[in-house]
């Protein structure tokens, strides 16, 4: 079976022409990727999309379907995006039946969140656990659920969405975790202390300040940058714990770009787990896991649903 994967993102858009023998999981043949640049038009994001996907098909070859994981909410049913904190002005963009014309095959759309989940159960590393949560904290912060083997989507296709869990940021206020904890909340915070604070910082000194810049300067010991991020384990450890209690889940896989804090940002969010957890029964062995398959866990995820013609 010839697949198409895409992963769409608000920072990264990813393709790769994959196959799969029946009963068995995609391999990715070929990949490549760009940036989105989720801030021009949605008719020049989308025409840059389907002109990568092109070049991963081999000449002459057509996929038998098109699997795409995209930022939501958005029906995955029709493919349609409703909207997007990862895609400025975005509004009920018709995606799945524009990459059906343009490819010619069935396309199976799902959250990112949702097909990160699907391929680490599937193959990495939350294999055959249930329940089994995914995290992806990168540009936002997005979620699936596993339970039993099949993906927990809620009566409106839209669960689960951990990023927008209402924490308080330390200046009191409630916000959305991801406003705190994604990169881009990581970002922005380290941009209003470095305006509105005289703290040292190594970071005044750099034209451009992203979420790899200030892990970078914490792990080197930076107090403003170790603050920003301890900050934002704070939040994610307060999230998590309510995750835990509600759904006891037997394995946490966590994915996306802010993983690359490793322990400066894992450490503090196991203790915080540890110490406000209700009963230690809700904490199994190994309980938080970074993702196997890295940066290709969506597109792994999108070859894994439309191999199985959206599960």
């Amino acid at each position: 079976m010839n697949l198409l994967a895409i992963d769409f993102g608000g920072t990264r858009t990813r393709a790769a022409w994959c196959q799969a023998e029946p009963g068995g999981e995609p391999v990715l043949i070929h990949r490549d990727e760009m940036p989105t640049h989720a801030h021009e038009s949605s008719q020049v994001v989308i025409d840059r999309l389907i002109a990568l996907a092109q070049g991963v098909i081999p000449p002459g070859a057509r996929p038998d379907a098109v699997g795409i994981s995209a930022p939501g909410p958005h029906d995955a049913k029709t493919g349609r995006i409703y909207h997007s904190y990862a895609l400025p002005g975005w509004h009920d963009i018709p995606l799945g039946g524009i990459l059906h014309r343009a490819f010619g095959a069935p396309v199976y759309m799902e959250n990112d969140g949702n097909l990160g989940a699907v391929a680490e159960y599937t193959g990495g590393a939350g294999r055959g656990c249930t329940p089994m949560l995914y995290l992806t904290i990168s540009t936002g912060i997005g979620g699936g659920l596993m339970i039993d083997g099949r993906l927990y989507t809620g009566w409106s296709g839209l669960a689960i969405e951990p990023g927008h869990m209402v924490v308080t940021a330390p200046e009191g206020d409630p916000v959305r975790l991801e406003a705190i904890a994604s990169g881009t909340g990581i970002a922005a915070r380290t941009r209003r202390l470095l305006a509105t604070t005289d703290q040292p910082s190594a970071l005044r000194h750099m034209p451009h300040i992203d979420s790899a810049a200030v892990g970078q300067a914490a792990l080197g010991g930076d107090m403003l940058a170790l603050s920003v991020i301890h900050t934002a384990a704070h939040a994610l450890s307060v999230g998590m714990v309510t995750l835990v209690h509600l759904f006891s889940p037997q394995a946490i896989v966590i994915g996306g770009s802010v993983t690359r804090l490793g322990n400066l940002l894992f450490d503090p969010v196991r203790e915080f787990i540890d110490d406000h957890a209700l009963d230690a029964r809700f904490i199994p062995p190994d309980l938080i896991r970074l993702a196997q398959y890295g940066d290709d866990v969506c597109l792994i995820g999108a070859a894994m649903w439309a191999a199985r013609g959206g599960m």
